[in-house]
Order: structure tokens, then sequence, then C-alpha cells
């Protein structure tokens, strides 16, 4: 009984996988958002202003940042919890895929969304003249708590790993 029940648990982790290949409609949605806004831009780009060329270019950037945090989440969420992805004779492969291990995942999508952050509190600071103080206030102390919770887990991680592990602390005590 125990058996069945823990191949039964274990192969809920598939479960996961619907949800890693929905988070490829998103991607598919931000690339339809992405050239939407440039076919938007084009007719336009002699006469606007730099600024708002700029502003543009941000939000391109920052949807281009979202879309590469979705494919690491995607292939690496898959790779550590459901499945390896068979991809032994492709050129094209990923040079960090299957190194990416959750906890390094968990610092990349932090120093993601710390630099989609950002990206928008620029975008925020160009646009200053038709934004409330008040609101651009709370957009400075979000951005901070994304900039103190990434660098918490950072340093929280370094600290797990330079922990001796509990074999070499019984090899030392053996000496």
């Amino acid at each position: 009984m125990e058996r069945y029940f823990e191949r039964l648990m274990y192969g809920t982790r598939w479960i996961m996988a619907p949800i890693y290949l929905g988070l490829s409609l998103c991607l598919m949605a931000l690339a339809i958002k992405f050239f939407q806004e440039i076919f938007h831009v084009i007719p336009m780009i002699f006469s606007m202003k730099e600024v708002e060329l700029i502003l543009i270019t941000l939000s391109l950037i920052d949807i281009a940042l979202v879309g590469g945090l979705l494919v690491m989440v995607m292939f690496s969420g898959y790779e550590n919890f459901v499945s390896r992805l068979d991809l032994h004779g492709h050129d094209d492969k990923l040079g960090w895929l299957g190194k990416l291990d959750s906890n390094s995942l968990k610092n990349k999508v932090a120093a993601s969304i710390v630099a989609i952050s950002s990206i928008h509190l620029l975008k925020v600071f160009m646009n200053t003249e038709s934004i409330d103080n008040d609101k651009i206030k709370w957009y400075l102390l979000i951005h901070i708590t994304f900039v103190l919770s990434a660098f918490a887990m950072g340093y929280l991680d370094k600290i797990l790993r330079d922990k001796p592990s509990d074999k070499e602390i019984i090899k030392e005590l053996q000496k």
C-alpha cells in the first residue's frame, strides 16, 4: 500500500506539465502584444517625441524581460519538478538548461523581477509630470522592497551554500 501511494504521489508531478505548457501561451500573448506595439509605433515614428519613443522602447524591453523570465521558469521548472528534457543532438540547446536548481531559479526570478521593476520605475520617472507624487513614492517603495527581497534571498542562499555539509563536519571530527 505504501509503495502504491508513493508512486501515485510521485506521479502527480505531471500535473505541473500542463501548467508549464500554459506559460507558453502567456509567452505567445506577450509576443503578440510586443508586435502589436511595434506596428502601432511605425506609422507615428516621425511625428512622435523622443520621450514617447523611449517610453515605448522601455515597454518593449519590459515585455522581453518578462518573456525571458517565462522561458526560464518554464524550462527550469519542468526540468526540476517534472522530468528531464531530452534534447540530445540539438545544436541550439540552451547553455543553462539542466544547471538551474530550484534555489538558483528563485534567485534568477528575483533578479528578473528587480530588472522588470527597474524598467517600470524608469518609465515612471520619465513620465513624472502625468503621475501623482504619492503614486511615484509607492512605485519607489515597491521597487526597494523587490531589491531588498532579492538581496536577502541571495544572501540566505550564499549562507546556506557556504555552510559545511554533515559529511564534511564528520570528516573534520574524525581527523
